[in-house]
């Protein structure tokens, strides 16, 4: 443990996110860090109240302490206020998107031995909002590609690949079609390539890779995508290894991050405390492991995985029928027997 304090921005969400992150704090402080949180609302109630889902106050608490932990928050479909998830990331400059996906022995799936990192541009793409009607029935969005942020989240990706001891990139594109939007983002990537030469590089076409993912997965290592496709092939990966329920995810900037579950809020269990904390743990072990806390992330994850791997104490979802609370205690109960705890 560093012996450094750490204050850090708690963003419970709605639905069924105060229950998950409740659950993951709770184990977060069982490794006996010294860490305070500094808890804010953002979601739809408290859009009622401001005006908007997540409050000014919001950012200046991410701004203010660098680093966040944060539950899911509805998002209204065809109408209503925009994400809540998408104005985090663009207004706090959060250009990556990191989604880790890897096979859990005790969760079965198609494939064994998954470990792959989609590495998602988070800031602009079809996902800048830029839309309007050309005339009525014709509605316009606006595909935005800059070489500027290309080639920051392609030296992110490469460094990240660098720091962890990944060995291949795979740049992910459709630039036989939109030859100048994807063109330039493989440019860049290209030129980011080069600033790396000991680490591999690929690039492949958006459909073959979902189509490559789904009969062998194994053969990738990080992926490297725009915002649009880096959504829809970071959950296809999560998939792969459980679901969305298992994954966890992070949002990076220069030099603030944001580490959430990206599975939606379950309004439908919520409150019954029978939500799965798997992927706020996890996420909570990415934090840590930002933090410098890497043996307490070692620690946490370890537990997670000794839990899920014995199989008695996990949700319904994971064919249990431990509670949330369950879960959790389980989770701490293993730290407690772990080296290191104090």
């Amino acid at each position: 443990m560093t012996g450094k304090r750490h204050v850090i921005t708690l963003i419970p969400g709605d639905g069924i996110g105060p229950e998950v992150v409740g659950a993951t704090v709770r184990v977060v402080e069982a490794l006996g860090l010294d860490i305070v949180w500094e808890e804010v609302e953002a979601g739809g109630d408290v859009a009622v109240k401001y005006g908007s889902p997540v409050p000014e106050h919001v950012f200046a608490s991410v701004r203010k302490n660098g680093v966040a932990l944060k539950g899911p928050i509805t998002t209204p479909v065809g109408a209503g206020f925009p994400s809540a998830n998408v104005t985090i990331r663009k207004k706090l400059g959060l250009y990556a998107n990191v989604r880790p996906a890897r096979s859990l022995p005790a969760i079965k799936t198609r494939f064994e031995g998954v470990d792959l990192v989609v590495v998602r541009e988070n800031t602009e793409d079809l996902y800048s909002g830029l839309e309007h009607i050309v005339v009525p029935g014709v509605v316009e969005s606006l595909k935005i590609i800059t070489e500027e942020a290309s080639l920051r989240v392609g030296r992110f990706a490469f460094d990240y690949a660098r720091r962890n001891g990944r060995k291949l990139v795979t740049a992910v594109h459709k630039a036989n079609i939109m030859k100048l939007s994807d063109g330039l983002f493989l440019e860049c990537t290209r030129r980011a390539s080069k600033e790396y030469p000991e680490i591999e590089y690929r690039e492949i076409i958006v459909d073959n890779l979902c189509m490559q993912l789904v009969t062998n997965p194994c053969q990738f290592d990080v992926l490297l995508l725009e915002n649009l496709y880096g959504d829809i092939i970071s959950d296809l990966c999560a998939g792969l290894v459980g679901g969305l329920g298992v994954v966890p995810a992070a949002n990076i900037g220069p030099d603030l991050a944001v580490f959430e579950a990206v599975h939606g809020s379950a309004p439908d269990i919520a409150g019954r405390g029978i939500a799965n904390p798997t992927a706020v743990m996890f996420s909570a072990v990415m934090m840590l492991r930002y933090l410098g806390e890497t043996d307490a992330a070692a620690r946490m994850e370890a537990a997670i995985i000794g839990v899920l791997d014995e199989g008695k104490t996990v949700t319904r979802d994971l064919g249990g029928t431990a509670s949330t609370k369950e879960y959790a205690d389980a989770v701490i109960a293993r730290l407690k027997d772990s080296p290191g705890c104090h």
